[in-house]
């Protein structure tokens, strides 16, 4: 009888095509007479369903500081299908911010699985998925074992300042010692100081990860001893993702791309290389170390899961991503994100821009392995959305965010009210962590209108001291500033942005520019749609639906007059707490 089943069974499957598997799922008391050909039924299902359509889509992973999303994109970068998952901090001590990076890598692969099935319920196929980038928090450092694949201890979140400490002997051994610039030669002092900014065009800072990587050495044992017995692999969140989605200790892909390595304090921003002089100078084994590679290429294809076979064919970070994704591709274009704090990108082309004005130099992206890089300045903002947050949740002025733009448009202008937002300092281009947050200019006319509005005038007079500095550090004059992030979603806001800063303030209808960045490297490393990230005109038709600019409508006279009053503001916040260094 067990002889007559094989050949029954072949029949069946000439005569009926496939077997259809899902009915297992929908009926699990489905007879299977065959289980011996279980294997050879799954072999003969087709690569896609009939019963869904073919398209061609690209896949973008966002892994942020809060949650993860993977979105589908089409041609023209509007969203097919999407999920997103929060996953958990932990702030084990003061100033401690961490993650573990094992529940980051399980709530990508939800996401992705959560997302194709949206795509399927909406009669896609998953095949359609042709390539998926890779967008991550920046800064944020991974150690895991080269041996089991798994992480050493949790990630230090680019958000912590426990390495303090850390910043402060290695400027002191900058200073004292110095830095290798080429054999024999050493520089120190000040000289060191701008041999490291000239060498990796940012300071020494507890921001970057290569200083988190030297604290976990020095301070968890299981560390430094994979350190020692050539067990360690260093990475950022992109570098983690990727080693996981294509294999994991398995095929050990251990790769980190160059805007993330830009951030590390460990890469040469003239070569792409990491720096030797630097390794020595932290005391890093090369071999922990990533290879490099560009931002868009493919990397290889996903090793598990309903995507897998599919290549992974672009790696960035989160803000050069919004860059990307707001098409900002020329030299002389910006983009700011505006969320709980903003980050405002300035591409300088192929040059890079020392800045003498308080500005970050990194690199923008790589648009192949064989591409010249093409090169930014910074400014980074503390405080945008989460000014509002404070006003809602601390002092009660409003219920929801989005009131803030109603709230201040009862007003026509803050009564004289200046809002500085030092909550913690302030960043770019002041960097005074001794700066107080101040409102001044309060009298009995003072209303909660003007005190919105002035918050809202407060997000637009840090953006222009930054685009201040980039035009002044580039020589270029800013045309118009692409924007994206929460706090774009009103209209006024925007309106007040144009008017103080001068410029026009562009907003697409799609604000998902970080994700939609990946997705467009990933695309172009295929060449699907004709993308080319070298030549921005094959991105012409990318997020145009309903695009809106708001071009500056105040007085020149006024908004200098304002902008003076502005900078008096600052002035007066600054050095606020005794005892620590501007």
């Amino acid at each position: 009888m067990k002889m007559m089943l094989v050949p029954r069974c072949a029949a069946l499957l000439r005569v009926h095509g496939p077997f259809p598997f899902s009915a297992i799922k929908a009926r699990p008391s489905f007879p299977i007479r065959c289980p011996s050909l279980l294997s050879r039924l799954l072999s003969t299902r087709p690569t896609m369903s009939s019963s869904l359509k073919a398209g061609q889509f690209i896949g973008s992973l966002d892994c942020g500081t809060t949650s993860v999303r993977f979105i589908v994109f089409d041609e023209h970068a509007d969203i097919i299908a999407q999920h997103q998952l929060e996953f958990p901090q932990y702030y084990p001590h003061p100033g401690w911010h961490e993650h573990d990076v094992d529940e980051i890598q399980q709530h990508a692969d939800k996401c992705i699985e959560e997302a194709i099935v949206a795509l399927e319920s909406k009669g896609w196929a998953k095949e359609s998925v042709k390539a998926i980038g890779i967008t991550n928090q920046r800064e944020t450092t991974v150690a895991w074992s080269r041996k089991t694949g798994k992480p050493l201890c949790r990630a230090i979140v680019w958000t912590d300042s426990r390495t303090k400490h850390t910043v402060a002997h290695y400027d002191a051994k900058l200073r004292n010692t110095g830095i290798q610039v080429s054999p024999g030669v050493w520089k120190k002092g000040e000289e060191g100081v701008d041999a490291l900014r000239n060498i990796t065009g940012l300071p020494l800072s507890t921001y970057f990860s290569g200083i988190k990587l030297r604290w976990m050495i020095d301070n968890y044992p299981q560390v430094a001893e994979a350190h020692d017995a050539d067990d360690l692999l260093f990475g950022t969140i992109e570098s983690w993702v990727a080693y996981n989605l294509l294999g994991g200790a398995k095929t050990n892909i251990h790769i980190g791309e160059v805007t993330n390595a830009s951030r590390t304090l460990l890469l040469n921003m003239s070569t792409l290389k990491w720096e030797p002089s630097l390794l020595e100078f932290f005391g890093f084994r090369e071999s922990v170390l990533p290879k490099l590679v560009s931002t868009s290429e493919v990397y290889g294809e996903i090793a598990y899961g309903p995507l897998k076979g599919v290549p992974i064919g672009g790696l960035v970070g989160d803000q050069q991503a919004a860059l990307i994704g707001n098409k900002c591709l020329s030299q002389g274009e910006a983009k700011c994100t505006y969320g709980t704090g903003a980050f405002l990108l300035f591409n300088t082309g192929g040059e890079i821009v020392k800045s003498n004005h308080g500005l970050l130099t990194t690199v923008a992206y790589q648009a192949g392995p064989d591409a010249k890089p093409a090169y930014a300045l910074e400014g980074s903002i503390a405080v945008a959305g989460s000014a509002i947050k404070w006003l809602r949740d601390t002092m009660k002025i409003i219920e929801s965010a989005s009131e803030i733009n109603d709230l201040a448009a009862k007003e026509e202008d803050s009564g004289g009210v200046y809002f500085v937002t030092a909550f913690s300092g302030l960043l770019a281009p002041y960097w005074d962590s001794g700066a107080a947050g101040l409102i001044i200019g309060i009298s009995q006319y003072t209303n909660p209108s003007h005190i919105a509005r002035a918050t809202l005038e407060a997000n637009a007079f840090q953006t222009r001291a930054v685009i201040e500095s980039m035009k002044l550090d580039s020589g270029s004059d800013l045309k118009h500033l692409k924007v994206d992030g929460g706090m774009t979603n009103g209209d006024l806001a925007m309106e007040i942005l144009a008017d103080i800063g001068g410029f026009d303030v562009v907003r697409p209808d799609m604000r998902e520019s970080t994700a939609l960045g990946a997705a467009l490297c990933a695309g172009a490393a295929i060449k699907a749609f004709g993308w080319d990230l070298t030549k921005p005109e094959t991105l012409a038709q990318v997020n145009t639906k309903g695009t809106r600019s708001f071009p500056p409508s105040a007085e020149e006279s006024t908004r200098e007059e304002k902008w003076k009053l502005w900078q008096k503001a600052v002035e007066r916040s600054r050095n606020w707490d005794e005892g620590v260094d501007a």
